[in-house]
């Protein structure tokens, strides 16, 4: 994610939080800082070994706080299969945290790129439904091959 971007998004964030009464306090703010500098889904401990550069004190529960309180802010999503963690794409811009999402994670390079696609998410909860299951929330992860390395081949 570029520099100019990354700023915009943690200027979103800041924006975001503050109208939900919530701080963004230093150590959130800079643990979101190096998700959207990750580039792609990014781990607990690289978040860890990363932000101990400037804060070498950092232990994990310190990262999982940030991370669960990121989470619950909609500021980012874990993507369950990489034990990862991702900027979410509709941070900040207004939108229901809680929107529809499914992440296309390629097996051969490892990037992965979001989605929120309202028709993906109304066909999970119809088929959920139709099996007599109450849907609260659903992400979708699919696995295959991105256009680059589909494009390399």
């Amino acid at each position: 994610m570029g520099e100019g971007h990354s700023h915009d998004a943690l200027h979103h964030a800041e924006e975001a939080c503050a109208r939900r009464g919530v701080q963004l306090t230093p150590l959130r703010r800079r643990v979101l800082e190096l998700v959207l500098e990750a580039g792609q889904p990014i781990g607990a401990y690289a978040l860890l070994d990363r932000l101990r550069d400037g804060r070498p004190g950092a232990a994990p529960p310190t990262v999982y706080r940030a991370l669960d309180f990121l989470l619950e802010q909609g500021l980012i999503h874990k993507v369950e299969r990489l034990n990862a963690f991702l900027p979410c794409i509709e941070a900040g811009h207004g939108h229901d945290h809680d929107h529809p999402h499914q992440f296309l994670i390629c097996q051969r390079c490892g990037r992965t790129a979001e989605l929120s696609d309202d028709g993906v998410a109304a066909a999970v909860t119809a088929a959920a439904r139709s099996a007599g299951f109450q849907p609260s929330r659903a992400t979708v992860e699919v696995e295959g091959t991105c256009g680059e390395c589909a494009a390399a081949r």
